[in-house]
């Protein structure tokens, strides 16, 4: 079971970003990297792609977040800020994620 999933709120431990709280967009288990919403970001310049039977795309200069590792973010609790999870299994068999501190679900 993955410790951190989309939707999640993270915390950046470390780089240019550290201290930033974000929401995951995406998570990439084969590099190891996830996306935060509103941590990395870069700009980039886009070039104008021609419609051909469908939208095209406007150029410019495009905001847009990299991936960060995920060693560098930390699950955040509400209660605890960032914290570890584990788990649980309830009474009726599913398993839950709950944070290590104050053992309430994720």
């Amino acid at each position: 079971m993955p410790a951190i999933r989309k939707g999640d709120n993270v915390r950046v431990m470390t780089g240019k970003d550290a201290g930033k709280d974000g929401r995951v967009i995406a998570v990439l288990p084969g590099v190891g990297r996830v996306l935060v919403e509103g941590v990395n970001r870069v700009k980039r310049h886009e070039k104008v792609r021609p419609a051909r039977g469908r939208a095209g795309q406007e150029g410019g200069i495009v905001t847009k977040e990299l991936p960060v590792s995920l060693a560098n973010v930390a699950l955040v609790c509400p209660t605890d800020g960032p914290t570890r999870a584990g788990s649980r299994i309830d009474a009726d068999g599913t398993k839950i994620r709950v944070c290590t501190k104050c053992e309430t679900e994720i």
